[in-house]
């Protein structure tokens, strides 16, 4: 989608809107003294739950910490280990959405607010920012509307509102920890640049609604080098 923004004041949302999703990191994933206590048994338990699901068993990223719980830096419906180094924020889409619809914004700011925030059936709800790890990129959740618990149907319309996503393939796994879950590989294309590049997508139901963990880069070589990251939050996911 190509956007122009006609005000300062809508140029000032964009860039709020970009800064909140896309800047620096408002919390740290559960990585101090005590996680690195435990470590070592999380990955263990991990590894069974691995061979328990049928997750492909590719190669997982070193963990830096869990998702999901309470008191972690993204209260979740799942819980899943993040990949070392990677810092995550949590995101109030809603709230966010209501900001900026207050503000002084034009039409066409709000629209790319709300692209940022939501995509199909889900809105944003955590953020992992993988720069800190070397890598230029993100594996951000989704969550759905507690009811929309076909996980397959939800992560075909969170493709299909990407713009000029094509060359989509699905299958049915099971995560390391027990639960159902429909992967996607699609290719994006930015017609500007006449780029494509990979991206990767899971989604599962839980009781509180679905979610979606979507995993991007810059191109496809950042992809390919973060997908130990997505492997390890596949092989560790589990319901809260």
């Amino acid at each position: 989608m190509q956007v122009r923004v006609g005000t300062v004041g809508g140029r000032a949302a964009v860039a709020a809107a970009v800064a909140m999703l896309l800047g620096g990191c408002a919390g740290a994933a559960d990585d101090d003294g005590k996680t690195s206590a435990s470590a070592s048994a999380h990955a263990s338990a991990g590894a069974k739950g691995a061979a328990a699901g049928d997750t492909g068993r590719k190669a997982a990223a070193a963990r830096g910490g869990t998702l999901g719980p309470a008191g972690s830096a993204c209260e979740l419906p799942v819980s899943f280990d993040v990949a070392k180094d990677w810092k995550p924020k949590s995101i109030d889409a809603e709230k966010e959405l209501a900001q900026i619809s207050q503000g002084e914004n034009d039409d066409l700011a709000r629209e790319l607010a709300a692209a940022m925030l939501r995509q199909g059936p889900v809105t944003a709800a955590c953020e992992i920012d993988a720069k800190p790890s070397g890598t230029i990129g993100f594996l951000r959740v989704w969550k759905g509307k507690p009811g929309d618990a076909d996980a397959g149907g939800v992560l075909r319309a969170f493709v299909a509102a990407e713009k000029d996503a094509g060359k989509a393939e699905y299958h049915s796994f099971r995560t390391g920890g027990g639960v159902p879950a429909v992967e996607v590989e699609y290719v994006s294309t930015n017609k500007a640049l006449e780029e494509t590049k990979k991206e990767s997508a899971f989604a599962v139901g839980t009781p509180d609604g679905p979610v979606v963990l979507h995993l991007g880069g810059m191109d496809t070589q950042e992809h390919d080098e973060m997908l130990p990251a997505f492997e390890l939050a596949k092989q560790t996911l589990k319901l809260s």
